[in-house]
Formats: C-alpha cells, structure tokens, sequence
C-alpha cells in the first residue's frame, strides 16, 4: 500500500535538486533520495549528493545507468565533444542528455513503488529548462501518467520548480534555511567543480545570474 507521508527525490547534488530536497523535507514526513551514475563527466556530483543528504538525515542510494552514455553522444559523457557554452540557434545544446530525465524518473517509479511510496519529487524546471525538452511541464505530465498505467499505481510527480526561474530557486533555498548550504556545498558545474563552479559551463552562468539577480533584491 502506498504510503502519502513519504517521497522519493531525484537527487543529482545540484542547486535544483538540493534545494528541492529540503522543500520535500518541509512538506513529507519521510525523504529518501536516489542519485545516478550514468557516465557523467562530473560524476563528483554523486559524493556530494550523498554528503549533503546524510547531513540532512535522508536516506540515500546511487544507482548505476550508464547505458545511458552509451545510447547518444553529448558533452556530459563524452569527453572528446567540446561543450556548447551556448545554445545553438533552432537546435539542443551538446549538453543534452536524449533521454535522461525519462530513465531517471521511471527507474524512481519502480525503486519507489518497492518501498511503498508513490510521491516523487524531481528539480525540473520550464522557466530555465536550457533547451531540454524532457524538463518541460508536458513531458512530466505525460510521464505521470505513463508512470501509472505502466504500473497500475498513482504516482504524483512533484515539480517544486517548475514555473520559478534561478532568481527565484535561489529565493526558495534562502527561505528553507538552506541557501549556504546550496552555494557552497552543492555541485552544479558540468566542469566538476563545487560551489560557485568554473563558472563559464551553461550550469555556472545560469546559477550565477540567477544568484546575482537574487542577492541584489535583497539589497
């Protein structure tokens, strides 16, 4: 029987998922956090994924999908691609990852429903969604339901993010009491590096104007 006071996180270490962690800690009672490996560059993400959720007391597991790489060929995963640090005009940018967030989200289903648990919370985001399509609103929902008929289940996809841009991210880890945290123990950058990052990735300039954009509000 799925248990409503317990949620499961996709928990990649980033600001997005980070800070999606500690609102799913405000609003469930039980938080478990699942992170993957899955033939990333930055696959440093993982480590700290696991530290910042055994501060915060969650239960945490990693798991290997990196098939993953294997099926496309991207900046994340392949070392011999140089990184767009823009998006191309009418196509993805080579950080796109075909397929990520629909494995990722359906390995979830499945690891979550063993445990009884039927809400999942992902960090997705159409407002700053870098030209992935597989962060858009419509695919979430479409997987949502996918998600239940596959496995006769009622599975709710949280996107706590999902019409706030970075400005606002940064907003909603300040007001959870975790915005530190977020800036200095997170790993954002697709170069590897923690906290404010290189700095030049799409990650880092996105993070970083959306920091800058917050703390002069606060001003």
């Amino acid at each position: 029987m799925m248990n409503k006071e317990e949620t499961l996180v996709v928990f990649s270490g980033g600001q997005d998922s980070t800070t999606c962690l500690f609102w799913a800690i405000k609003h469930f009672k039980k938080v478990y956090a699942l992170s993957f490996l899955y033939g990333q560059k930055h696959q440093k993400e993982v480590e700290y994924a696991r530290a910042i959720a055994q501060e915060a007391g969650v239960e945490f597991e990693a798991k290997d999908v990196s098939f993953i790489a294997e099926l496309g060929r991207n900046s994340l995963t392949d070392i011999s691609i140089q990184m767009d640090e823009e998006q191309p005009v009418g196509s993805f940018p080579n950080t796109f990852v075909p397929g990520r967030n629909l494995f990722f989200l359906s390995v979830a289903a499945v690891y979550a429903r063993e445990k009884g648990i039927n809400h999942l919370v992902t960090g997705v985001s159409q407002t700053d969604f870098s030209g992935y399509p597989d962060c858009r609103d419509g695919f979430i929902k479409s997987l949502n339901v996918t998600l239940n008929l596959a496995m006769d289940e009622q599975f709710v996809i949280h996107t706590p993010l999902m019409w706030i841009d970075k400005a606002q991210t940064w907003a909603l880890a300040d007001e959870l009491g975790v915005l530190q945290l977020v800036r200095t123990k997170t790993l954002t950058c697709y170069n590897g590096e923690m906290g404010d990052g290189c700095g030049h990735c799409p990650a880092c300039k996105l993070r970083r104007e959306g920091l800058e954009t917050y703390l002069a509000t606060k001003k």
